[in-house]
């Protein structure tokens, strides 16, 4: 997705192969199983796997805000 005017740049992550930061080649952005965006590619130089964390929540994943209804009881009955 290019905007005109907007110069687009490749997110950047730490190959622990290659120990250094480089640009992150065919990177995919992802939702991990606890709600948390990253994104996924793979290393320039060696073709490893990168993996980055992103900042924040994903909003899709994020659980609606649902008042729980109160709970009641039954009173217990009188035996007399």
């Amino acid at each position: 997705m290019m905007r005109l005017g907007m110069e687009f740049s490749m997110p950047e992550g730490y190959c622990v192969k290659c120990k250094a930061k480089k640009e992150i080649v065919n990177a995919v952005e992802e939702v991990m199983k606890n709600g948390r965006r990253a994104i996924k590619g793979k290393c320039p130089t060696c073709g490893t796997v990168m993996f980055k964390i992103l900042g924040g929540k994903a909003a899709a994943a994020a659980p609606a805000a649902i008042p729980a209804a109160p709970v009641t009881t039954p009173k217990p009955a009188d035996t007399n």
